[in-house]
């Protein structure tokens, strides 16, 4: 028996419908897939901005949420995808961050 622990893959779609269900009542079926991705996209870009995926796969990942929230304010206003509000921004994130939970992907 093996004491790796079992890597589990990060799928879009799986993280796509995971983002769907968390979202608030008031909110489902608000967003398009890409709408969601979109922003999903910019936490990525923080990510590889802050250096959070650089092949150091023993560092410890810290992530402040405020910074990448106000990240992710900043270029989505700035890019004009779509007029999206702090509340629904914070809402995609949660559950993208949920979801990378579900995986240990920061762990």
């Amino acid at each position: 028996m093996s004491d790796e622990k079992k890597v589990l893959e990060y799928d879009e779609d799986e993280s796509l419908q995971f983002i769907q269900d968390c979202l608030p009542p008031e909110m489902k079926g608000e967003f398009s897939d890409d709408e969601i991705n979109y922003i999903v996209d910019l936490i990525y870009e923080f990510y590889e901005v802050k250096g959070f995926l650089d092949e150091d796969d023993d560092a410890e990942v810290e992530i402040d949420e405020d910074e990448l929230l106000e990240y992710i304010f900043d270029n989505a206003r700035e890019d004009g995808i779509r007029d999206y509000t702090d509340e629904q921004i914070e809402a995609i994130v949660a559950g993208e961050l949920a979801y990378c939970d579900t995986l240990n992907l920061f762990e």
